[in-house]
């Protein structure tokens, strides 16, 4: 099947639901951390979106890495870029949209300045869509611990979800979900403003792999995702490595959709303090790339702590393990 224009018209637009059907597909990994290892600062309550007006040329470069290193999927910068945070951090409206569609922009240049030169690599910019807790910046994100009725819920996640869809973006990460509740709110509005557009729900889940981090079974996540059209995958994100092994039976006993992955490194991060601690004698995520993409995986990368090389790994992984399945 010939694939559809692309929104922007510039070159056929290429479906994630089609590169997982032909195989493994990797991700990339960390932005934050990628950034910090460059100077820049990610310690305020905008986290590494702050670096989309101080340091553009930095994100630029750690896309283009992730590319070199073997990711066909890049996600936007905008995980906490959303217009109330923007606002409460001294830009105008008009400001804080323009600091969101330079996520894209950033994202979208790095893939064609890659294609340019890489013209047989299909790759593809997905739009980053985090939870309302990474709007609070409170660790709530790990937790779910707040309700889809404060005033600012839909203020939080409509204007960015606009923003990146003018940009011309039709894939989106709705990622490290700690609720159902606002993973099908989510996507919801998505199929509602862009029938055409993919995404993949990624849930942030405790530690025994079974349920969200709320408390919601993750069976019952899954049979959601299931069902959903314009879910083309369901997984998991931003956990430590051995609970993707826990979580992905559990996904898989209830939906037969492509699987997502992408851990941390293994380190264990404090909420509070905004700092991580070193998991002594841990194997990289790699460890188990074979296990997960023999679990129903499509889609793997690495979350926070995860660096370029950790991707060229998963690469060369993906491809020593790659079978027709």
């Amino acid at each position: 099947m010939r694939s559809p224009p692309a929104p922007d018209g510039r070159r056929p637009r290429i479906l994630l639901s089609d590169l997982m059907a032909a195989g493994p597909v990797v991700l990339d990994g960390a932005m934050g951390t990628e950034l910090g290892a460059r100077g820049v600062d990610t310690t305020s309550g905008l986290w590494s979106a702050l670096a989309l007006t101080e340091a553009p040329e930095a994100i630029a470069a750690v896309h283009a890495d992730y590319l070199t290193a073997g990711a066909r999927v890049i996600c936007t910068n905008s995980y906490q870029a959303v217009v109330p945070a923007l606002l409460r951090a001294g830009r105008t409206e008009d400001e804080a949209r323009a600091v969101i569609a330079a996520s894209a922009r950033l994202a979208l240049g790095a893939r064609d300045r890659y294609t340019a030169v890489q013209p047989r690599e299909a790759v593809l910019v997905a739009g980053s869509i985090g939870p309302y807790g990474a709007w609070l910046a409170d660790g709530s994100e790990y937790t779910g611990a707040y309700g889809m009725r404060a005033p600012d819920f839909a203020r939080v996640h409509l204007p960015r979800l606009e923003v990146l869809a003018a940009e011309g973006l039709r894939l989106f990460a709705i990622e490290t979900q700690p609720r159902l509740d606002e993973a099908r709110w989510l996507t919801e509005r998505i199929g509602e403003r862009l029938p055409d557009a993919e995404c993949w729900v990624s849930f942030q889940v405790r530690p025994d792999g079974a349920h969200l981090a709320d408390g919601t079974p993750l069976t019952r996540a899954a049979a959601w995702a299931q069902r959903a059209r314009n879910v083309v995958a369901v997984g998991l994100n931003c956990v430590a490595p051995p609970v993707v092994g826990r979580a992905l039976p559990v996904l898989r006993a209830a939906a037969d959709k492509p699987l997502v992955a992408y851990p941390n490194s293994g380190d264990v991060y404090d909420p509070v303090t905004r700092t991580w601690r070193a998991t002594v004698g841990r194997g990289r995520l790699t460890a188990s790339t074979s296990a997960w993409l023999d679990a129903g995986v499509r889609l793997i990368g690495g979350c926070c702590r995860t660096t370029p090389a950790d991707t060229a790994e998963l690469r060369d992984a993906v491809r020593s393990t790659a079978r027709p399945r």
